[in-house]
Order: structure tokens, then C-alpha cells, then sequence
């Protein structure tokens, strides 16, 4: 019988690419790039959402 995959919630915003380095053009002391570390806004990181039954709605 067929296995069925999981489906996991990946985040729209950053497609489960959570945290990027941009390089900046630049170099270190040591010959290394100077690289920027940026984490998605949206799922802080996580690569994925939560199920939208998982939040807590406030007012009506």
C-alpha cells in the first residue's frame, strides 16, 4: 500500500528558506566575506506556518 507524506505547512513568504546570508561585497581582515545573517519576519525563522485551528482569535 502507497505511504502517504505528511503535509508540513512551509511558510509562503520565505518558501522554507528560513534564514538567508547576503554577502555584502566585503571582505574580513582574514581574506573570509562579511556576510549578513536575515531570518524571515514572518515565521521568525521556523520555515513553517502554524495551522491557522492552532491560533487564538481575540474579539469576534
Amino acid at each position: 500500500m502507497p505511504q502517504h507524506a505528511q503535509n508540513t505547512r512551509v511558510c509562503r513568504d520565505c518558501d522554507s528558506f528560513a534564514t538567508v546570508a547576503i554577502t555584502t561585497g566585503t571582505h574580513h581582515a582574514d581574506g573570509s566575506r562579511a556576510t549578513l545573517r536575515v531570518i524571515c519576519p514572518a515565521c521568525k525563522g521556523a520555515g513553517r506556518t502554524t495551522p491557522a485551528a492552532a491560533l487564538h482569535r481575540i474579539g469576534r
